[in-house]
């Protein structure tokens, strides 16, 4: 079927305005760069505002936006569990009782904290796998971003490519982190603004949510499974085969709202970076709760027109179709992208796919801005080039490296994009290897936070066992229906899940406790590393309260906490 967009001068005109405004932010922030702190870590100088939406928007990336609309077709309101339970305790805890640590600390990456906390091995082994996982998930971006507009625009692969490379190179390597950050809020502003009239227009002829539900129900019935379960969340988790996600309640809770959860949102250090560069310990405590707060209401923008893009499929007199892969199956990604098409007028249609753009670049600026740091401090300084007492000279230095790692991440993550053309399939083993390294990563930054016994030795057995029992439970099980061994059962196959979702969990689930089980039980086994002088500032019981006295209390972070809390809490009734 036909999968390109007709567009016209005034698309074309929103798009170039765009990329203008993109490199303008870059170009004007570019003399500000004198130092390695003030190009990697945004001076430590951005306000909290703008630091919570720039949060929120390095995980809005179009990878993001296109597969969870095409979720909500297949899964319906579940897949705002991976917004509210998947998410928000998460980012509530990290404001609350990780940020603290983490800026308090002076450590500039979450690589740095593990050095600080426990030993240099530590550091050593996040540094290098989450250097690595940064420019694959880069370079992944860039081929999905180039075969898109190929597929919808009908632009050359290779030109499309680079042409999205140049772009995010040229503002980054300008403006660093600060670049980065500024442009991810305009990308915030512009998704939203680009998404939001698709969103109105799809629910409008589908007559409304009300009308969405008396035409789901013949659907769902005829799928076997209760008919408002496309519209409820924790309704019908009691068993897995009530619910097309094919989860239980414990599974959600465990699997996604604690262990995935926990572990992408307090220590992946592309997400967390953001905080970090705040301008203040209250204002890095209150970044998370700010990004928090639109976090909830995005479902509404790209879970629930893809709910409402299954209703258009299955009434002829709309006209609206998915295009099919080779085994004649729809490709659910493509559905946001058809849903532009077929609701957008002209310059309006310019702005959604310039939405689109836009959150793909933001992921790619994302990623590229945190490997560039892991590579200058965790890894070139500390193993190349370490620091002399010249901070001047060193400060150039690292400046230097900074730039030139950007430059370097650019270039390796197209060829990352290359050979992702290679594999259809690897986005998808991508994202299950980022929650192999994630979970155990969280139990071993989790105990060391709350727990002063834990020690280095452990917590490096804990991390590499738990990314390697990850990988055995991947072995061993695959999804129902998959053809490919990216899916997993590549060891044999000793446990058939209904759906890869649920393989993801319950991977995570096994990488979590066997990472705790094991840092637990070789801390107690050998002689505490640190002492209570060591620990302070990096351990919860050997660190003085924070004193928010002299802040107003509807301005502390407990305040806008429990409205993030209370809120949550609401959707999740209405949508029960």
């Amino acid at each position: 079927m036909e999968t390109k967009f007709a567009l016209h001068g005034i698309d074309y005109l929103i798009m170039a305005v765009y990329f203008v405004f993109v490199l303008g932010i870059g170009w004007a922030l570019r003399k500000y760069m004198k130092n390695a702190s003030a190009f990697l870590e945004a001076g430590r100088s951005i306000p909290a505002w703008v630091a919570g939406l720039a949060f929120i928007s390095t995980n809005l990336g179009a990878l993001e936006v296109m597969g969870m609309t095409g979720s909500g077709l297949k899964y319906g309101m579940l897949t705002t569990h991976f917004y509210w339970i998947g998410a928000i305790p998460a980012m509530v805890f990290l404001a609350l009782f990780m940020m603290r640590f983490y800026y308090g600390s002076k450590a500039r990456s979450v690589p740095e904290y593990l050095k600080l906390r426990f030993n240099e091995k530590t550091r050593a082994l996040n540094a290098f796998l989450f250097a690595l996982m940064t420019i694959l998930a880069s370079g992944i971006s860039m081929y999905a971003l180039a075969i898109l507009l190929e597929n919808v625009l009908g632009w050359n692969f290779n030109v499309s490519l680079l042409a999205s490379a140049a772009i995010v190179l040229a503002y980054t390597y300008l403006g660093g982190l600060s670049s980065a950050i500024y442009n991810e809020v305009l990308q915030f502003f512009i998704i939203i603004i680009g998404l939001l009239p698709m969103a109105i227009l799809v629910m409008v002829d589908i007559g409304g949510y009300s009308g969405m539900q008396e035409s789901l129900a013949p659907i769902v019935a005829d799928k076997g499974f209760a008919a408002d379960t496309w519209t409820t969340t924790w309704k019908y988790t009691a068993t897995a085969g009530a619910n097309p996600m094919g989860v239980e309640w414990y599974g959600i809770l465990a699997g996604l709202g604690f262990v995935l959860s926990f572990g992408y949102w307090c220590t992946n250090f592309l997400i967390v970076q953001r905080a970090m560069a705040a301008d203040s310990m209250t204002a890095a405590r209150k970044v998370p709760l700010i990004g928090a707060i639109p976090k909830m209401f995005i479902p509404f923008l790209i879970i629930i027109p893809g709910i409402a893009a299954l209703v258009l499929l299955n009434d002829p007199g709309k006209g609206f179709a998915l295009p099919l892969n080779d085994a004649g199956q729809p490709i659910y990604d493509y559905t946001i992208i058809m849903l532009l098409k077929q609701y957008l007028p002209a310059g309006v249609l310019g702005l959604g796919i310039t939405a689109l753009l836009a959150s793909f670049m933001s992921g790619m600026a994302g990623n590229v801005s945190a490997f560039n740091t892991v590579w200058t401090y965790d890894i070139y300084q500390t193993y190349i080039r370490p620091a002399t007492t010249d901070k001047e000279s060193d400060d150039r230095h690292y400046l230097k490296v900074g730039r030139m790692a950007t430059v370097v991440g650019v270039v390796v993550s197209i060829a990352a994009a290359y050979i992702a053309s290679k594999f259809g399939n690897i986005m998808d083993f991508l994202q299950t290897v980022f929650s192999m390294i994630n979970a155990p990563l969280f139990a071993v930054i989790f105990l060391g936070m709350f727990w002063k016994r834990s020690t280095g030795n452990a917590a490096f057995t804990g991390l590499l066992m738990g990314f390697l029992i990850a990988l055995l439970h991947h072995g061993l099980t695959m999804p129902a229906g998959a053809t490919t061994l990216v899916k997993g059962g590549w060891l044999g196959v000793v446990h058939t899940y209904p759906v890869e979702m649920a393989q993801n969990f319950w991977t995570a689930i096994f990488a979590f406790s066997t990472a705790a089980l094991l840092t637990v039980i070789i801390s107690l086994l050998s002689r505490r590393e640190k002492s209570d002088d060591e620990l302070n500032g990096l351990v919860y019981s050997m660190t003085p309260r924070l004193d928010d006295s002299g802040v107003v209390w509807y301005k502390r972070p407990w305040f806008l906490a429990a409205i993030v809390g209370i809120i949550m809490i609401v959707l999740s009734v209405i949508f029960w």
